[in-house]
């Protein structure tokens, strides 16, 4: 934890996950997230279903939830050195991933889009309405990382930046 009440999660080296014909271990990624908000456990009947490899929560700021899908189901030419810019541009990764991330097509919801780069490493960030999601995507190994940040109207209304600086903080290492 440091001065401001935020900590960094890294995804445990030794966590499972990672199941099925073509997985290989879990690239670990960090974010950074209020002290308060909690892991809450994972049940393979979660929207994501058995790609969602992690969620944590705060009651009074929202919540946030990480899938980590196969390439393989998207494109057997990716093989297992996978890039963002590989599977799409922004545009079509969202239309792809987005409905995944709400429970409903995301045509008419995004707000903006733009693109980071980070230590070599290219990130899609996406901001969504109705509902207030943020999401962020990457590649990584043979894998696509969708995080998701999202709350209540007066969650979202309230906390806004908070959500944002969570959602911008993600990296796969």
């Amino acid at each position: 934890m440091n001065k401001t009440g935020w900590r960094t999660y890294r995804r445990p080296d030794e966590k499972s996950g990672g199941h099925g014909v073509g997985w290989s271990p879990i690239i670990p990624y960090t974010f950074s997230v209020p002290q308060e908000w909690e892991e809450v456990p994972v049940s393979i009947a979660d929207l994501g279903g058995t790609e969602l490899d992690l969620r944590f929560s705060s009651s009074k700021e929202g919540r946030l939830f990480v899938i980590v899908a196969p390439v393989l189901r998207f494109s057997d030419e990716l093989g297992d050195n996978a890039t963002i810019e590989k599977i799409g541009p922004p545009d079509k990764v969202i239309s792809a991933f987005g409905p995944e991330m709400i429970g409903e097509n995301v045509e008419g919801k995004v707000l903006s889009s733009s693109v980071a780069e980070h230590e070599g490493r290219t990130y899609y960030k996406f901001e969504l309405e109705p509902p207030h999601i943020f999401i962020t995507a990457t590649a990584a190994g043979n894998r696509l990382y969708l995080f998701g940040v999202t709350g209540n109207g007066l969650q979202w209304k309230r906390h806004y930046n908070d959500l944002k600086k969570i959602s911008d903080s993600f990296r796969v290492v």
